[in-house]
């Protein structure tokens, strides 16, 4: 599992951790090239990386990032076509549209 971003007592985030079921232990995330802190925003699984997309930070997003847990690295998204928002509800499978 992999959890990042949010906010605390302190503002919005930009970092995260790994659980490990198998030894109970969290790894914290790399936070060099992650994407600006955020809140709200939507994050899914591509089966070997983790995409962040959108929320707010003070701002609404029209950004994200794509994080691999092998590399334990960041890689930035480009902002474009999709509408900036603070959350949105990731639809993948048959009879997405």
């Amino acid at each position: 599992m992999i959890v990042w971003g949010g906010s605390g007592a302190g503002g919005f985030l930009n970092d995260g951790g790994r659980y490990n079921p198998g030894t109970n232990t969290w790894t914290a995330t790399s936070t060099g090239s992650a994407p600006d802190a955020r809140d709200w925003h939507t994050a899914v699984w591509t089966g070997s990386e983790m995409i962040v997309w959108g929320g707010y930070g003070g701002v609404f997003f029209n950004s994200g990032g794509r994080y691999n847990p092998g590399t334990d690295t960041w890689t930035a998204t480009r902002p474009a076509a999709p509408p900036t928002r603070a959350t949105a509800t990731p639809r993948c499978g048959r009879g997405a549209r």
